[in-house]
């Protein structure tokens, strides 16, 4: 009887087929996606809720404050579908940017028993967010249809500042969900992060507020240019494209998608010694 292969380990295997190993463990990714959609969504009504809720009442208090009482401009579009539109980018960004922060921590028992590529675990967690994301639209969808605004054919652009809003969230949520992990304290900082982020980006308003000389500076918040886009793209052009503001956006989520998957790509190398 033949004896089975050896299966040798080299050093630094593991880093040279990195790339090659997260494809190999696609299945886990699946694995972890459906785990975590089936924890919120199967036989409870919160999860749905919740998906459905958080993003209507803060339209509605928003609607309220900005539209009705500080009379902010909206352009041609009814102002609750202006601010819905930029919610659901932002709901986007804020839940993948805080499970994304404790994704690796919250998941301690699985990565100290195993090897696989850790970037696995972030990346399961913003799949998840992208399905809240798809129930948060149908409202949109509804709002539109009560008020009888149908987007135009820029609605086709949409895709690209999904695509965009991705993008924007990964390096910051990598950066965070590495430092987590050796500062466990940092989990107090994710909710005063996320709450100012909403105020300094332009979710309850246009931009078009923004004075036009700090525009472009005011588009350093990747997620100006990714919340405008949509607004573009689903209010038949009503509220205006700053493409400048876009493309500095773009550019500077492409830079913390580099930074941030580095920083990830060393610091996941003493996970295991951490958690």
């Amino acid at each position: 009887m033949s004896e089975p292969p050896l299966l040798v380990i080299e050093p630094g295997r593991a880093q040279k087929d990195y790339w090659r190993d997260l494809w190999r463990h696609r299945e886990l990714l699946y694995f972890l996606v459906w785990r975590d959609v089936l924890v919120r969504y199967k036989q409870t009504t919160i999860g749905v809720a919740w998906a459905v809720l958080r993003p209507l009442v803060t339209m509605v208090i928003f609607t309220l404050v900005f539209g009705k009482l500080a009379r902010l401009p909206s352009g041609h579009a009814p102002y609750a579908i202006m601010v819905f539109a930029g919610l659901l980018p932002w709901q986007l960004f804020s839940a993948a940017f805080a499970d994304m922060g404790g994704s690796i921590v919250g998941n301690s028992g699985l990565i100290s028993k195993v090897y696989f590529p850790r970037l696995v675990v972030p990346t399961s967690v913003l799949i998840v967010a992208l399905v809240d994301f798809l129930f948060a639209s149908l409202i949109l969808i509804g709002l539109m249809l009560w008020y009888g605004y149908i987007p135009d054919w820029r609605v086709a652009t949409l895709p690209l500042f999904i695509l965009l809003g991705v993008g924007a969230v990964i390096g910051p949520g990598l950066w965070v969900a590495s430092l987590m992990v050796k500062y466990r304290d940092f989990r107090y900082v994710l909710p005063f992060i996320v709450q100012v982020g909403m105020y300094i980006s332009p979710v309850g308003f246009s931009s078009s507020v923004i004075p036009e000389r700090y525009r472009l500076l005011y588009s350093i918040n990747p997620m100006v240019g990714v919340i405008d886009g949509f607004r573009w793209a689903l209010l038949r052009g009503d509220v205006g494209l700053n493409a400048s503001g876009i493309a500095l956006s773009a550019i500077l989520s492409g830079v913390l998608l580099i930074l941030g998957l580095r920083f990830f790509r060393r610091s996941e190398r003493t996970f295991v010694d951490l958690i």
